[in-house]
């Protein structure tokens, strides 16, 4: 688009620090300078042709006619009029929009003649007043931004409210009108019938200004949108891990009205999700479940398609991760709304009322602030954690987290059911401590340090903050398609009080599994281990035995014969270690343990003692 010409007539001499004020004023304005370029005559190079001729044309040629009028006339010719009073008779003869500026509060030290200008000038048009040049750049940039506006060039409307540019009623396609129209009857009682013509429904709908289609009306039922607002377009990529990476193993650019790409973008997310196919037993059709409820994935994508800046350059952006889904909408919150407003009941606050009515009408939308709070609710119901609703770098990102934990993946782990509770209590919770943990599964401390720090090392929790602070939360950056084994992290032991909770002698959990704890470092184990030997209790980590054992086995480890013949196991036999090798140890060993048959403490620390009792 070319440039306005601006045509500044004044008494050249008087005015001519307004003259050059006014054109550099207009060169440095962001705005005006997009718009406008200045003309002063006295740039003009000489020339054989005269004056009267070369600024008559200029007028001609120009698109706003400014008049300066000061205190002088300035020359006259033979008719004793002015150049200053030529120009501005030309340009009202031309038909030129014209912008009349006059410095001075008053008119009584101005020359006869052009106190007589000024009131020419007052009787067609709004003329200012300035005394300093300030003033005359503050006047003279209202007086040019309504010019813009007028033209249509600068709009004061909400954008989907503007006249589309070169747009037609012929851009409009009769076919998407009439989908929606069946739809608006079926969903809302949309009062005008099927055949109506697409002029009325747009009108009915206030998409229409002047005859020609608003930026609103192209959007939602445009044959090509995307010719006259290229960025309104949503982009879906699908990555298979947890990051961005290129080159994008798959993406898609869907274009078209609002309602195609909001259909679109939701069948490209819901292909990526998994889902499971259930029976026949309720009903002739096969229930289908996705991972994600297909509710949520949709909220999410229309909210973003309704409320998005569609002044803005970028491009609403769906991406599919293995841990989430994301959706980007250009655009922040409308004040006074924040994303933690988004988790509470709130006000719905439309930034495109006329794209959100249509949307409501077809029933994409409700219009009652419920949307977010749906995902919530439903994400929850499906054993999902709560969708993130952040605003960045201009723009509003809504994150729904898949559920990467199913059933498949769980079952390659060798979970017992207290963990597999936690699993799903930290899926809907967020998080769960080991407090929470005893109580929801009936388990003392050390049990539930073991089972929780075990889903740790697995990869499927993380364990956050310390003491009694300290909580267990989903591990959200695991993708579902990595190999089932632990991470090549090394083992953690376990907390100072679980130490102390073992050696102090606690009972066993009677469903405990028959395997190792966390192993222990080398002090630590050292010191639970001269812990076992004081109490003489056994360890409650010991692996189990073999059932097989020898006669000199079964006597080394605290077995005597009872009169009967039959072995019986001692009640309080130490834990020892297993038969020595060389003959030398074991005749020590056997020494060391004929006083433990008696089964008491004084047998235990003299062997002999025992005997002779």
């Amino acid at each position: 688009m070319s440039r306005l010409k601006i045509f500044i007539s004044s008494v050249q001499k008087e005015l001519a620090a307004e003259r050059r004020a006014i054109r550099s004023f207009v060169e440095s304005d962001a705005l005006l300078r997009r718009f406008f370029d200045v003309f002063l005559f006295e740039d003009v190079p000489a020339s054989s042709r005269r004056a009267d001729e070369v600024y008559l044309a200029e007028v001609d040629d120009c698109d706003v006619y400014l008049g300066l009028f000061g205190n002088d006339y300035g020359f006259e010719d033979a008719a004793g009029v002015s150049p200053t009073e030529r120009e501005f008779d030309r340009a009202t003869v031309q038909g030129k929009t014209r912008l009349i500026l006059v410095k001075g509060p008053d008119d009584r030290a101005r020359h006869p003649k052009m106190q007589a200008l000024v009131r020419k000038a007052g009787a067609q048009l709004i003329r200012r007043r300035f005394s300093a040049i300030p003033e005359l750049t503050a006047a003279l940039s209202a007086s040019l931004v309504e010019h813009l506006v007028a033209k249509g060039w600068v709009q004061d409307r909400p954008f989907e409210e503007q006249p589309c540019p070169d747009a037609t009623l012929d851009d409009i396609d009769p076919k998407a009108i009439a989908a929606f129209v069946r739809r608006a009857r079926e969903e809302r009682q949309f009062p005008l019938s099927e055949g109506a013509a697409v002029a009325d429904v747009l009108t009915h709908l206030n998409l229409l200004l002047a005859g020609q289609p608003t930026k609103a009306a192209i959007l939602l039922f445009g044959r090509n949108p995307q010719r006259f607002l290229p960025s309104a377009e949503v982009r879906c990529m699908h990555f298979h891990g947890t990051e961005i990476v290129r080159p994008v193993p798959f993406y898609r650019i869907f274009k078209g009205h609002l309602f195609e790409q909001a259909d679109m973008a939701l069948d490209f997310v819901l292909s990526k999700l998994d889902r499971s196919v259930g029976t026949r037993a309720e009903s002739v059709q096969a229930p289908v479940r996705h991972e994600v409820p297909p509710d949520v994935v949709r909220e999410a994508i229309v909210n973003a398609i309704a409320h998005r800046d569609y002044a803005s350059d970028a491009a609403v952006q769906v991406s599919v991760f293995a841990d989430r889904v994301e959706v980007w909408n250009p655009g922040q919150l409308p004040p006074p709304l924040t994303p933690e407003h988004l988790r509470h009941p709130h006000s719905s606050i439309a930034r495109n009322h006329r794209i959100c009515e249509v949307l409501f009408l077809a029933r994409y939308i409700e219009k009652f602030g419920t949307g977010t709070l749906m995902m919530i609710r439903e994400s929850l119901a499906h054993a999902l954690p709560e969708p993130d609703f952040v605003q960045r770098a201009g723009e509003l990102v809504t994150t729904v987290w898949r559920d990467w934990l199913t059933e498949k993946v769980m079952a390659g782990f060798s979970l017992n059911e207290r963990q597999r509770s936690a699993v799903l209590h930290v899926k809907i919770k967020g998080q769960i401590s080991n407090a929470e943990f005893q109580s929801l599964c009936g388990v003392p401390h050390r049990t539930a340090v073991r089972d929780l720090m075990g889903l740790v090392r697995l990869g499927m929790l993380d364990h956050e903050g310390t003491g009694r602070g300290a909580v267990y939360v989903l591990r959200r950056n695991r993708a579902i398609n990595v190999p089932i084994v632990p991470p090549p992290h090394p083992p953690l032991p376990l907390p100072a009080k679980t130490l102390i909770a073992d050696v102090s002698g606690g009972n066993r959990a009677n469903n405990a599994p028959n395997a190792p704890t966390a192993p222990l470092g080398r002090a630590s184990a050292k010191a639970a281990s001269m812990g076992r030997r004081v109490l003489g209790k056994p360890a409650i980590n010991r692996p189990n035995r073999p059932s097989a054992q020898t006669r000199q086995e079964r006597d080394i480890k605290g077995t005597k014969e009872t009169p009967g013949g039959n072995p019986k196991s001692a009640t309080n036999v130490p834990n020892v270690p297993s038969t020595p090798k060389s003959a030398s140890a074991r005749k020590r060993a056997m020494k060391g343990q004929k006083g433990h048959s008696l089964g008491d403490a004084k047998g235990h620390q003299s062997g002999k003692r025992g005997i002779k009792t």
